[in-house]
């Protein structure tokens, strides 16, 4: 399918530039309203993040809703998987979620679930597409859609997450610090780790619209590695702006990623034969990773960079577990999309079984040195020709060839930023800074060329 809005995430954009203003999202209500009454009853769910966006997009896209006939239920601040979580609980037709992710206030876009909890297929977008080529017709004021607030909308997603604690495991004993990033967990993630019996502190949880992802979060691990530290914790949980990410940060600040959360949740799950198959990452996942998962004898695959992909892979091989280096953790047979929470609480749930602390799970599990560079486009720059120029190819080919194979290099464009990501990996004699940055400055140099 030719993509004219929707990306590998949604929608997404700087708040104020097309399409990321009301009237586009009224129109994206009703178009969307549309398409979701003529498959189901008509019910939708809406959740958003922190950012101060929100609310305006909120009422645009209840009001398109609305015009379309179609009933909204609004669950205000929830995590993108607690949106995920209650519209399966729900039997709503869709569910959307007003976020940017782990972008800063100024971005906003929407992402959509399915009744099942899943991304919509291309099919649906295709359809909610072609709609947004008509004209909006109203339907009559007996058939406008209603609209409601679901009251214990947060409540309900706390008792889901503490579900997912195996068995009697409790958090006794355990001093956590959690990272918030003033988004979309900062209400919920607390009360979870608190009324499992954790001692908790808490950073990042003062949202006021315009500080989400500011300094905090899981793409800024520095403010939780100090506060691990100072408070002698063992461990930290840092959740990106919608809560469908996390990084963890062990009692000496060393920062685990979503490579070492893998690993550590699939060596559980194999020892005690529930892991149901192999592992997804991706075409990021350090190939240390797959050694490690190689070397306990358990498949791994790599899919396209993305947590839809990863889903499309665990669903084609009737796997359960698979996820991305920055975090996205997919837990399939708990939840149907990444969840920072949950899969912080897998973890969590090994160290109290087995009684160790974070970096004991990580002995013996050595990742391969790996530089990534983001390369941020030009207003107008062709990201696709961009990375095809000669120059740009000869880069790459270079330090493949410097690398061997004990190495390897990966140039993407971002699916969510005007980026390209420049990546390379290899063992630790390599200088891989250098290498990625050599290519780096070729991208730089061949924008102004």
């Amino acid at each position: 399918m030719s993509r004219r809005y929707f990306g590998t995430d949604g929608i997404r954009g700087t708040v104020g530039e097309f399409p990321i203003t009301p009237d586009f999202m009224l129109k994206l209500g009703w178009a969307a309203g549309r398409v979701f009454a003529r498959h189901g009853r008509g019910k939708v769910l809406i959740g958003k993040d922190t950012r101060i966006s929100g609310y305006m997009f909120e009422s645009a896209l209840e009001s398109g809703l609305s015009a379309a006939g179609v009933d909204v239920s609004l669950l205000g601040p929830m995590p993108t998987p607690g949106i995920a979580y209650l519209t399966r609980t729900f039997r709503a037709d869709a569910g959307i979620v007003i976020s940017a992710s782990h972008n800063a206030y100024p971005d906003n876009g929407i992402k959509f679930f399915s009744a099942a909890g899943t991304k919509l297929d291309d099919a649906l977008e295709a359809e909610i597409e072609a709609e947004l080529d008509r004209d909006i017709v109203i339907v009559g004021p007996d058939s406008l859609g209603k609209a409601s607030r679901i009251q214990d909308a947060a409540g309900r997603y706390i008792e889901f997450c503490k579900s997912t604690l195996p068995g009697r495991l409790g958090l006794h004993g355990m001093k956590v610090v959690l990272d918030c990033a003033h988004g979309a967990t900062y209400h919920i993630a607390p009360n979870v780790f608190r009324e499992l019996g954790a001692k908790v502190s808490v950073i990042g949880g003062e949202p006021d619209g315009l500080n989400i992802n500011q300094g905090v979060g899981s793409t800024h691990p520095q403010a939780l590695r100090a506060a691990v530290i100072e408070q002698g914790a063992d461990l930290g949980v840092a959740f990106d702006g919608d809560g469908d990410r996390l990084i963890l940060v062990d009692a000496d600040g060393r920062v685990i990623d979503g490579d070492d959360i893998l690993y550590m949740i699939a060596r559980d799950r194999h020892e005690r034969g529930v892991l149901g198959g192999g592992v997804v990452g991706t075409l990021m996942s350090n190939f240390g990773l797959a050694v490690a998962l190689e070397g306990l004898g358990i498949p791994f695959e790599r899919a396209k960079v993305g947590d839809r992909y990863v889903i499309e892979r665990l669903e084609a091989n009737g796997w359960q577990l698979g996820g991305e280096s920055s975090g996205h953790i997919v837990c399939s047979h708990i939840q149907s999309t990444g969840d920072g929470i949950v899969s912080a609480l897998q973890v969590l749930a090994i160290m109290a079984r087995e009684e160790c602390s974070l970096s004991e799970l990580l002995v013996g599990f050595e990742k391969a040195p790996q530089a990534l560079i983001n390369v941020r486009l030009a207003p107008g720059c062709d990201n696709k020709a961009l990375m095809a120029a000669d120059a740009v190819q000869a880069a790459v080919v270079e330090v493949e060839q410097t690398l061997g194979n004990e190495g390897r290099v990966l140039l993407r464009p971002s699916g969510t930023e005007p980026l390209i990501r420049v990546m390379v990996e290899g063992r630790p004699h390599f200088d891989v800074d250098a290498l990625a940055g050599q290519i780096a400055a070729t991208v730089e140099s061949s924008m102004s060329a």
